[in-house]
């Protein structure tokens, strides 16, 4: 039941993934793109850590771990671009 139950959540984060690519792509203005790519970030910790979940690996959670952290950088720094137009000041 858990395997069953973990495939249906895997193609749903899936699904989730790809619909912000098309929102990362295709958004009107640079705060949802950003936002979109912010929310790309935590899907894709999720689909990996359901991946080290379904596997019994702990490698998975390491990347989601690092992943995080690049993802929250990642964030901060295109905000203040927003904000200030300049990132490094």
């Amino acid at each position: 039941m858990i395997e069953t139950c973990l495939d249906i959540t895997l193609g749903l984060f899936a699904l989730a993934m790809l619909l912000n690519l098309f929102r990362l792509l295709r958004g009107p203005t640079l705060p949802d793109r950003i936002l979109a790519l912010d929310t790309l970030y935590v899907n894709t910790i999720a689909l990996l850590v359901l991946v080290g979940l379904r596997q019994g690996s702990t490698i998975h959670f390491e990347a989601a771990v690092v992943i995080a952290m690049l993802g929250f950088v990642g964030t901060v720094v295109l905000s203040k671009f927003v904000i200030r137009r300049d990132i490094i000041e």
